[in-house]
């Protein structure tokens, strides 16, 4: 089978270098023909763009060249997030296949517009949000669509961290949906799939003690369902934040544990699973669930990616469901009010 003809416009995301490593570990599925270098873009940006490592042997070229090339199928949006949508409507306009990274801006109108394109041209449009192909949590979907967890009460859910220091909170602070902007739209994308549309959204923004109020570091936000209550934190000055991310579901018959909610250091990502009653699957009780040892966290999303392409499958998230999750993330990161 031929590969696919796939360029990266940009390095300076933060998820920018992951992706193009991602790509390369795939030779027999994506032909990398080039990459776009957009270091020198004046947009808030959180990686400078200065380590090419990644990138050591590629074809460093213009986006109109990339554009030029012949054959060109596919390509990864990996601009800083003010630059995202812009580009990708460039890529919907030359009739591109795309994987474009979250959030989808700060233009609710202007992603409406992309998506309508893509759709209307049936252009596969993935989003690069990075719980998608997370086998715990694609469980906890399972398990709550099956009805084993019984009615669904409460969900939370933590995105903090603790890496990069001062930049990263003046980073941050170029956003005035802070840190709920940034990183709360991965689990906003996952709680939109696991919930559905929210009937009302409180932001809560919030700076860390000896902040300026203008960087949004400590920020959470409440999604309220007819019976349920979700609650999503996320801070970037939390002591080992990044290992003590979770996720809690709560219903009337069970309750799901997953902290933290990924690993890729050999250790298998485990899961705590306690029940009220049986089900087809597992007995009542206590379980540990065992979902193996991951080693990458985009590769399984751009194999997916190339299913759509080759049309060997539907992609599993609508247009109109990224629609829902960009509307609800500007709500709850104090953009917008919620109309519900």
């Amino acid at each position: 089978m031929d590969r696919i003809k796939i360029g990266q416009i940009g390095i300076c995301h933060e998820h920018a270098s992951g992706k193009i490593e991602a790509l390369r570990k795939l030779p027999e599925v994506f032909e990398i023909v080039g990459v776009v270098n957009d270091s020198a873009t004046q947009t808030a940006k959180r990686i400078s763009g200065d380590n090419l490592g990644p990138y050591e042997g590629l074809n460093f070229m213009s986006e109109e060249e990339l554009f030029s090339i012949p054959g060109l199928q596919a390509v990864t949006v990996e601009t800083p997030n003010g630059d995202l949508v812009p580009t990708a409507l460039r890529c919907m306009e030359r009739n591109l296949a795309m994987h474009m990274d979250k959030p989808g801006g700060e233009d609710l109108a202007l992603f409406g517009k992309l998506l309508d394109g893509c759709k209307a041209r049936k252009l596969p449009f993935q989003m690069g949000y990075m719980f998608r192909t997370n086998p715990a949590m694609l469980w906890c979907i399972k398990a709550v669509r099956e009805g084993w967890l019984g009615e669904i009460f409460e969900v939370q859910a933590d995105m903090s961290h603790d890496y990069g220091g001062e930049d990263y909170q003046s980073y941050i602070g170029s956003f005035p949906g802070g840190i709920m902007f940034n990183l709360g739209c991965h689990l906003i994308d996952y709680v939109v799939s696991l919930m559905g549309k929210p009937s009302r959204i409180t932001p809560i923004l919030k700076s860390v003690a000896g902040y300026d109020e203008s960087i949004r570091n400590n920020c959470l936000s409440i999604l309220e369902y007819p019976h349920a209550t979700v609650t999503l934190r996320a801070c970037s000055r939390k002591f080992q934040g990044l290992e003590k991310r979770l996720l809690k579901i709560c219903g009337t018959k069970g309750t799901v544990d997953l902290s933290p909610l990924e690993l890729f250091d050999g250790r298998p990502l485990l899961m705590q699973l306690t029940l009220a009653e049986g089900n087809s699957e597992y007995p009542a009780g206590s379980h540990t669930i065992d979902f193996g040892i991951r080693h990458n966290r985009y590769e399984d999303q751009l194999l997916e990616l190339a299913r759509i392409i080759r049309g060997e499958e539907e992609n599993p998230y609508t247009y109109e469901h990224d629609y829902l999750v960009q509307n609800v993330v500007l709500a709850a990161s104090g953009y917008t009010k919620w109309e519900g």
